[in-house]
C-alpha cells in the first residue's frame, strides 16, 4: 500500500508548510503564534481556567485538525505557565493526514520559543498509525490522544467530556467535511456542561450550525487581516451514557490510594498510569522483584497479529503497539530493547493470502510486504519465504520495561506479599494473606494474571493458563548477523547479551514450570521452520536439548483473546439486576450496574502483553479518573469484564464464554 495517510506538503519561500491536498496554509503566515493564542487560548479563557485548576484536577481540550501541533504546543506552554503543579492537561485531537516526523520537525523549527515542548513531542512522535494513539508528555502530566483518520469515523468512537474546543480544520470552503452539522452534533455529544469553543472561521453557515447543535455563539474581532472569529459556549445538556453495564462507575473515594496486586507488566503499567495522576500506589508482588513470571523473559517480541477487518482486537493492537513503542524511547536501546523490525514469514499459501490482505489494509510505515530476496537482505540470513515486515517493531527485555514503569516516587513495591483474599470494610478493601491483613485501600486493581481467580470477587472470570517455554541459544559470530526478529510458528530474536531467545511453546495442560528437554527440542524444530541457514549458523545439530538454558511461564488468556480490563461488578447481583436480558437482549434497563466499588482488573493479555498491557494501564486510569478513554469506546467495551456475564445472560444459563 502506498503512503497515502500522511500529509503531502509543499513549502513556500518563507519555509512555511502548505497542504497539497487542501491548498491551504497550516497557520497564519503573518503571526501564527499570536493567532493561535488569540483564537484558541484567549477565546476559551484558558489562562484563567488553567490557573483555577485544583490539585489533581484535569482540563480536557478537544481539537479538530492537529496539523503541525502548534495549537497543542501553545496550550501546553500556557498550562506550564499558569497551572498549579498537581493539575493535568488532556488534549484530544483528530487528524486525517498526520505529518511525517521530518516534516513535523521542519515545521516546528519555525517557532524557537516552543523548542522545549516541540523537542519532547518529537521524541514521542513515533508509530503514529491509524486509530487512537496516546502520547504521554511531561512525565504523564500532559496527555495527548491523537485520533488518526477521518473526523466522522474517529470522533463518534471517542468517550470523553471535553471542556474546551479548538475548531481548526482547513478553511470551510476548501475542506467542507470538517464543518458539518453532523460533526457539530458530535462536539455537542462530547461536551461537558458549559464547554467553550473557539474557531478562526466566522462563516455564517458555521455559526448557525453550531447554534443548532446547542452552542451559544458570538462573533468577536479577529486578528491582523482577519475581521472576525467565533467563540462560543455549550448551553445544551450533556448526553447521558448508554448501557449501564458499561457505564463509568463513580470513583469510591477521593483518597487517591490504590493497591495493585501483581508486579508483572500489567501491574507495573497500571501503577505507572495511576502514579502519573497523583495516586499513591502499593504494588504487591509475591516474588522478590518485579517481572518474575511471564514478564520475566530475556526478550519479548512486539508481535502484531492483525486483522484486515478492523476488529476490536486489531484496533487494540495498533493502539497498544504505538503506546508501548513510545514508552520504549525511555529505555536503553540495544540493552533493553531494539527497534530492529519484526519479519513475519509467509510460510504457506494461507498465510501469504492473509498477509496480502493486511498489506492492502494498513499503511506502509506500519507493515510492508517483502519478497524472499528483500526479506533475506533485511534479516541478514537465508529464509524460506518473504513475508510482512514491521519496521517500527522489535524486541524488548520485559523486566527493564517493568522496572521503568514501577520507578516512580508514588509507587511503593512490596515484595514477598502474597494476597489471597479481599474483603470490603468501611469503604476500604482489606487485602489479606489468609487471616493476616497486608494492606487496605479504597481501590484495588487485580493484575496477577490467572491468579486473580483465587479471589471470590473475580473467580467467575473465564481465564485460562497456557504454559510457554523459551530457549536461550548462545550466539555465534555467524548467527549474530541476524538483524531482525523473524517469526513463523515460533520466533527468534537477534542476540542480546550474547544469546538469542527462541520460542515459544504452547502447552494447555502442564502445570509444571520446570523447563523440559522435549520443549527445547520443539523450539529447535520451530527454528528449522524459520531458517535452516540460521540453524546451521547456530550448529543446532550439535546442541543437546537437555543441556539448553531456558525458562517457562504461564500466559493468561480469555476465550475471545481480548484482555479483561476495567471495573468489576458483583456477579450474582448483575444476573439479578439484568435478568430481563435473558428474555429480550434488546432491553437497556436504566438500573445502575451493581459495581464492586473500587475494584478493577487488568489481566488476560496472553502472549501479547507487551502490546496490550501498558495501554490497558491507561484505560484503568481513565475509568478511575473519568478521563477520555485511550481507545475507541467499542474496543473498551470489548475488553470490559462485564462482557462475559452479559453474554451468559443473553445466551441463557451456560458457560461464561
Amino acid at each position: 500500500m502506498s503512503d497515502t495517510h500522511h500529509a503531502q506538503l509543499d513549502w513556500d519561500e518563507r519555509g512555511q508548510p502548505l497542504s497539497r491536498s487542501y491548498g491551504d496554509v497550516y497557520f497564519s503566515q503573518e503571526n501564527g503564534l499570536e493567532e493561535t493564542r488569540y483564537v484558541f487560548l484567549a477565546n476559551n479563557d484558558l489562562a484563567e481556567r488553567f490557573a483555577a485548576l485544583a490539585d489533581g484536577e484535569c482540563l480536557n481540550i478537544g481539537e479538530t485538525g492537529f496539523g503541525t501541533g502548534l495549537n497543542f504546543l501553545c496550550a501546553w506552554q500556557l498550562f506550564e505557565q499558569q497551572a498549579p503543579a498537581g493539575a493535568r492537561l488532556h488534549f484530544v485531537s483528530v487528524e486525517k493526514y498526520p505529518l511525517r516526523h521530518d516534516d513535523l520537525q521542519r515545521a516546528l523549527a519555525l517557532w524557537p520559543e516552543l523548542a522545549p515542548f516541540s523537542a519532547e513531542l518529537l521524541t514521542q512522535y513515533r508509530a503514529i498509525h491509524p486509530g487512537f494513539q496516546r502520547l504521554l508528555l511531561a512525565g504523564g502530566r500532559v496527555v495527548l490522544t491523537l485520533l488518526i483518520g477521518d473526523v466522522m469515523e474517529q470522533l463518534p468512537q471517542l468517550d470523553a467530556r471535553i471542556d474546551a474546543w479548538f475548531l481548526d480544520g482547513f478553511n470551510p470552503a476548501k475542506n467542507p467535511q470538517m464543518w458539518t452539522p453532523e460533526l457539530f452534533a458530535e462536539l455537542a455529544r462530547l461536551s461537558a456542561a458549559n464547554a467553550t469553543l473557539g474557531t478562526f472561521s466566522s462563516a455564517g453557515v458555521v455559526r448557525r450550525a453550531l447554534i443548532d447543535a446547542g452552542f451559544q455563539m458570538k462573533r468577536v474581532p479577529g486578528l491582523g487581516k482577519k475581521w472576525e472569529v467565533l467563540k462560543g459556549r455549550f448551553i445544551g445538556n450533556p448526553t447521558g451514557e448508554g448501557k449501564p453495564w458499561f457505564a463509568r462507575p463513580v470513583c469510591p473515594a477521593r483518597e487517591k490510594h490504590a493497591v495493585v496486586i501483581g508486579a508483572g507488566l500489567a501491574g507495573c503499567a497500571t501503577a505507572a498510569s495511576l502514579a502519573a495522576r497523583g495516586w499513591r500506589v502499593s504494588l504487591l508482588e509475591r516474588h522478590a522483584a518485579v517481572a518474575c513470571e511471564a514478564s520475566g523473559n530475556p526478550q519479548g517480541v512486539l508481535y502484531l497479529k492483525l486483522s484486515a477487518h478492523g476488529t476490536a482486537l486489531s484496533q487494540l493492537i495498533v493502539a497498544g503497539f504505538g503506546h508501548t513503542r513510545r514508552l520504549l524511547e525511555r529505555l536503553q536501546r540495544g540493552a533493553d530493547w531494539d527497534a530492529c523490525g519484526v519479519l513475519q514469514l509467509a510460510f504457506d499459501d494461507k498465510e501469504a493470502a492473509r498477509q496480502a490482505k493486511l498489506a492492502a489494509a494498513f499503511p506502509v510505515d506500519l507493515l510492508a510486504s517483502l519478497t524472499r530476496e528483500q526479506a533475506e537482505a533485511l534479516a541478514g540470513i537465508g529464509l524460506p519465504a518473504g513475508g510482512l515486515f514491521y519496521p517500527d517493531a522489535g524486541w524488548v527485555h520485559p523486566p527493564a520495561l517493568c522496572q521503568l514503569l514501577a520507578a516512580h516516587p508514588l509507587i511503593s513495591l512490596m515484595t514477598h506479599h502474597e494476597a489471597l483474599e479481599l474483603q470490603r470494610d468501611n469503604g476500604q478493601w482489606q487485602v489479606l494473606a489468609g487471616a493476616r491483613p497486608l494492606i487496605s485501600a479504597p481501590v484495588v486493581v487485580l493484575a496477577a494474571a490467572a491468579e486473580i481467580r483465587r479471589f471470590a470477587q473475580s473467580a467467575n472470570l473465564p481465564l485460562k493458563r497456557i504454559r510457554g517455554q523459551i530457549s536461550r541459544l548462545p550466539a555465534s559470530p555467524a548467527s549474530s548477523e541476524l538483524r531482525t526478529v523473524v517469526c513463523a510458528e515460533g520466533y527468534v530474536a537477534p542476540p542480546r547479551d550474547g544469546e538469542h531467545t527462541l520460542g515459544a511453546s504452547f502447552d494447555f495442560h502442564s502445570d509444571d514450570l520446570t523447563p523440559s528437554a522435549a520443549e527445547h527440542a520443539g523450539n529447535l524444530e520451530l527454528l528449522m521452520d524459520i531458517s535452516t541457514d540460521l540453524a546451521e549458523r547456530l550448529q543446532v545439530d550439535q546442541l543437546d536439548p537437555a543441556q539448553l538454558e531456558g525458562r517457562a511461564a504461564f500466559r493468561c488468556t480469555s476465550p475471545d483473546y481480548l484482555p479483561i480490563v476495567g471495573p468489576l461488578a458483583d456477579a450474582e447481583a448483575f444476573s439479578e439486576t439484568y435478568a430481563v436480558l435473558a428474555k429480550d437482549a434488546r432491553q437497556v434497563p436504566d438500573t445502575p450496574c451493581p459495581w464492586l466499588p473500587g475494584l478493577y482488573i487488568n489481566s488476560g493479555h496472553g502472549s501479547r502483553g507487551l502490546i496490550s498491557a501498558p495501554l490497558s494501564g491507561e484505560l484503568i486510569a481513565a475509568w478511575l479518573e473519568n478521563e477520555p478513554l485511550p481507545l475507541p469506546r467499542a474496543v473498551a467495551e470489548a475488553c470490559h469484564p462485564n462482557r462475559f456475564a452479559l453474554r451468559q445472560l443473553i445466551r441463557g444459563a451456560g458457560s461464561p464464554t
